[in-house]
C-alpha cells in the first residue's frame, strides 16, 4: 500500500508540493482533507494545532516545514515517540544568505541612507567604508549562520560568528557560550541574528546586549521575533545606538497596522520571507528521509524538541 504524507500547507501552494511529489511513491493529502487518520504515514507541517497530530496512531515523522523547529515545541503538538525532522535545504539556505548579504550590504553602502536623502531631494555623498573594516557578527553559526558566514568572507568583510558552543569555521572568528557574548557583541558592526527560538534566546536582544554594540551598529534579524525585545530595539533607534534596521520576524505575524516599526525611519521591513520554502528543492530532503527510514537506516537532521533545534 502506498504511503501517505499529511502535507499543512496553505491552499494556493498544496498544488506545488504535489507537483514536487509527482514522481515519488507517496500519496499526498491536504490537511483539511486527511481521510482516514490510520493511513497517514507522515506530517509535513508549519505551526499546526495543538491536539490535532494526536489522531494519526501511525505517524512515523514529523517533517517541519520550516528551519525553525519552535512552532512543534510544547506537549500538545507532537504525540511521544514520534521523531521531528528539521528542513535543511539548499534553496532555504541559499535564501537565507541573499537576505542576510543583501542587507549586509545596504548597511555597509548606505543605501538605507540614500533612500531617504532621495526622498528629501538630498544630495550628499557619504565616505565609504573598506569590506574589511566592517565586522559583520552573526549570531547562531548553524547551516544558515555558517554559509551567509563564508559569502560575506567572500565579500572580504570581517567575520565572526557566536553559538552555543565553539564552531570552526574557516576565516571566521568563533565566539561561544555566555562568558563570550559581550565580547563578541562589542566587536559587531553589523549584528545579524540567525538563532533557533530557544528557552534560552528567548528576547536575547534586549537592552543590555544592545547598549554593548558599538555606537551606530546595526541590527538584521532573520532569526526569530521572540528574541527580540521590540520596545529596547525601538529605544535603541530612537536614541542613536543603532543606526538602523532590517526585520523579517516579529513577536505578533503578521505585523500589527499600529506598530511604530512600519512607519520608522530607520526599520527596512519584509513579511517573513528572507527564506522561504521552495517544494521543488524541499521535496527530495523529505523523500531522502523516508527513503532512508525505509532502508532501516536513521533519519537526517532529527530535532532535539527539548533543545529548540
Amino acid at each position: 500500500m502506498q504511503e501517505v504524507l499529511l502535507v499543512k500547507s496553505d491552499f494556493e501552494r498544496f498544488p506545488l508540493w504535489v507537483e514536487a511529489f509527482a514522481d515519488f511513491d507517496i500519496e499526498l493529502r491536504s490537511w483539511d482533507d486527511a481521510g482516514d487518520s490510520d493511513g497517514i504515514d507522515y506530517a509535513m507541517v508549519w505551526q499546526p494545532e495543538p491536539h490535532y497530530l494526536a489522531q494519526f496512531k501511525n505517524l512515523k515523522v514529523v517533517f517541519s516545514v520550516g528551519a525553525g523547529i519552535d512552532h512543534l515545541r510544547g506537549e500538545h503538538y507532537v504525540p511521544d515517540g514520534v521523531p521531528v525532522v528539521r528542513m535543511v535545504d539548499a534553496g532555504l539556505t541559499a535564501g537565507m544568505t541573499e537576505f542576510v548579504v543583501f542587507n549586509v550590504l545596504r548597511f555597509h553602502r548606505f543605501m538605507d541612507v540614500y533612500g531617504r536623502n532621495q526622498r528629501a531631494g538630498k544630495w550628499h555623498e557619504i565616505m565609504q567604508v573598506p569590506a574589511d573594516k566592517r565586522r559583520i557578527g552573526i549570531l547562531g553559526a548553524g547551516e544558515l549562520g555558517s554559509n551567509a558566514a563564508a559569502a560575506l568572507v567572500a565579500l572580504n568583510f570581517s567575520v565572526q560568528t557566536w553559538s552555543r558552543g565553539e564552531k570552526q569555521l574557516p576565516q571566521i572568528r568563533s565566539f561561544f557560550g555566555g562568558d563570550q557574548l559581550s565580547a563578541f557583541l562589542a566587536s559587531s558592526d553589523i549584528l545579524v541574528c540567525l538563532l533557533p527560538l530557544t528557552d534560552a534566546t528567548q528576547d536575547l536582544i534586549n537592552e543590555d546586549t544592545l547598549e554593548k554594540l558599538p555606537k551606530g551598529a546595526f541590527f538584521i534579524n532573520g532569526g526569530r521575533g521572540g528574541q527580540v525585545d521590540e520596545q529596547a530595539l525601538l529605544d535603541a533607534l530612537n536614541s542613536g545606538r543603532l543606526a538602523g534596521a532590517a526585520l523579517d520576524v516579529f513577536k505578533t505575524e503578521p505585523l500589527p497596522s499600529d506598530s511604530p516599526f512600519w512607519q520608522h525611519p530607520k526599520v527596512f521591513i519584509t513579511p517573513h520571507v528572507a527564506s522561504m520554502t521552495t517544494p521543488a528543492s524541499s521535496s527530495r530532503h523529505i523523500v531522502n528521509n523516508i527513503q532512508r527510514l525505509r532502508d532501516g537506516k536513521s533519519l537526517t537532521h532529527v530535532a532535539d524538541l527539548q533543545q529548540g533545534y
